[in-house]
């Protein structure tokens, strides 16, 4: 039962409302006094006759103006809209005490802590976090904010730390302890205020290839000389290219890109070049291309392999001289620009197929960087699925959605043609459909894979032996081409020579290329 008293000011009120309570042998279990004249009661439920003489006595107190039930405290009605607005948070959010012991922590944080749901106020911070002393930090009893990258769970997160300090009536200060948000990326300046911002940091992985791809990036990155990046659909290039141009000398200039696969050639060279007023209609206006634009930064040519000759011969040019001509005009630019270019198959292949021209293949091949496909860094997948589920969370604005063990087997057990860009828009299309908090395998909507068993029955009964063993390397060639779309990539992966694999793919008319190859004109 819950009384409110409105009353003036007087001392000693309260000490006679208590004396009443207490000569009725009432057991207050709490009381609030506002500063606005209202006394707030928390006692038991009382018998009906009790109760209608507990109300006239109150009332008979000198200054108490009415008494009257009410449903809640002042401060229960607090503590219920703080933890709502808490949990409402998709961020996990945590306090610590000055010794580093948990106080509260939202349902966000609670996901990403402990999936068994364990009670986590009263354990301390650094049984759950690596990576950063929260405790030794506590110690110093810091009065700025604080940013740094920690381990829940294998997966990477940056945590910012802001101290809490408490004033009593005089003016004095007491250190209480601070507030622990965890977010997937630095949202805060106070990263980069402290030195610590990393141009790659977007490009997650702990697999010994992409340490050893991103250790050789952060060299490149500094060099003037063209950057070719090789890789699968959805692996990163342009992120990776972006993370090139923000860790050079470069990186206050612009960053400008062009698929060189969507454009028609007579597009794409004005795109590039630029073309003169008038050149392409009597009402176009001049207009500068994304080399003129970009002059001083640096240009990424996405689908570099699949720029028409003409083009190439024209690119070839440019980076011969750093000129070029307008389409319509005869006046020659001079531009200072980086030139990364990427493509998803080997351009080696292309040179010796006759789509790509040598000359300009060895002036892009400069330096090079392969980045690998998701199948072959599956240690990395619970560390993007982590970031890409929080990331998702944040964008919906909705509460951490915790990933199942099973999910997170079949995640592992994915074979990703799409690589990392499936798998966050694979994770993205879950979440938004999702109505609980953790995600099963159910709710993952991933295309089936076939099975290898399925894609190289050969039917015996008809043919010689010869002819189905050539069905069965003819279907595992045509299963694996998609995910290894380079002859040398391939060859790895089954441990022939180049050779014998693009004869192979030439026999059984496997790739663009090789279907190509079979149409030479008779002389």
């Amino acid at each position: 039962m819950r009384l409110e008293i409105t009353c003036d000011d007087r001392l000693g009120l309260c000490q006679d409302v208590l004396q009443i309570l207490r000569d009725r042998e009432i057991d207050l279990r709490g009381i609030e006094v506002d500063p606005k004249g209202k006394i707030f009661l928390n006692f038991p439920e009382l018998e009906f006759k009790d109760f209608q003489h507990l109300m006239p006595e109150i009332r008979r107190i000198p200054n108490v103006k009415d008494v009257k039930t009410v449903p809640f405290m002042p401060s229960e009605r607090e503590h219920f809209e703080f933890s709502l607005l808490l949990n409402k948070l998709p961020d996990p959010v945590l306090s610590v005490d000055a010794r580093g012991t948990i106080d509260i922590a939202n349902d966000a944080a609670v996901l990403l802590l402990s999936d068994t749901r364990q009670h986590l106020p009263g354990t301390a911070i650094n049984h759950w976090l690596s990576g950063f002393n929260v405790q030794r930090w506590l110690e110093r009893e810091p009065t700025d904010p604080h940013t740094v990258q920690v381990t829940v769970n294998g997966a990477k997160y940056f945590a910012e730390l802001m101290p809490v300090w408490v004033k009593d009536e005089h003016g004095a200060t007491s250190f209480a302890g601070a507030v622990l948000t965890c977010k997937p990326q630095p949202l805060s300046s106070q990263w980069q205020r402290t030195g610590q911002h990393d141009a790659f940091q977007p490009l997650l992985g702990e697999h010994p290839a992409m340490r050893k791809l991103l250790k050789e990036a952060r060299r490149m990155a500094e060099l003037n000389v063209p950057l070719l990046i090789q890789g699968e659909t959805g692996v990163g290039k342009e992120l990776l290219a972006r993370a090139c141009h923000q860790a050079s000398p470069r990186a206050d200039k612009p960053f400008l890109a062009i698929n060189c696969a969507a454009l028609p050639d007579n597009v794409a060279e004005s795109e590039l070049f630029g073309h003169g007023k008038g050149s392409l209609g009597p009402h176009t206006e001049a207009k500068k291309g994304i080399f003129e634009q970009a002059n001083g930064g640096t240009v990424l040519l996405d689908a570099v392999g699949e720029m028409s000759n003409g083009l190439q011969a024209k690119l070839l040019r440019f980076i011969q001289d750093g000129k070029f001509r307008r389409i319509g005009e005869e006046a020659e630019v001079a531009v200072d620009v980086r030139m990364i270019c990427s493509a998803h198959d080997d351009l080696l292949d292309r040179v010796e197929a006759g789509e790509f021209r040598e000359d300009l293949y060895y002036r892009l091949n400069v330096l090079t960087l392969i980045l690998p496909p998701l199948r072959e860094r599956k240690s990395d997948i619970p560390l993007l699925a982590d970031h890409f589920t929080l990331q998702a969370c944040q964008r919906l604005g909705r509460s951490l959605v915790l990933l199942t063990p099973q999910c997170r087997e079949l995640l592992l057990g994915y074979q990703w043609p799409g690589n990392v860009r499936q798998l966050e828009n694979v994770l993205f299309r879950s979440i938004s459909m999702l109505e609980g908090d953790r995600l099963e395998v159910s709710d993952l909507h991933l295309p089936k894979m076939t099975a290898m068993q399925d894609n190289v029955a050969v039917d015996l009964e008809e043919g010689s032996l010869e002819e189905a063993v050539k069905k069965f390397e003819s279907t595992i060639l045509r299963r694996l081409y998609p995910s290894y779309p380079s002859t040398r990539q391939l060859a790895k992966k089954l441990g022939l020579s180049h050779t014998a694999v693009a004869n192979k793919l030439r026999e059984y008319g496997i790739g663009k290329q090789r279907r190509k190859s079979l149409k030479v004109p008779a002389k």
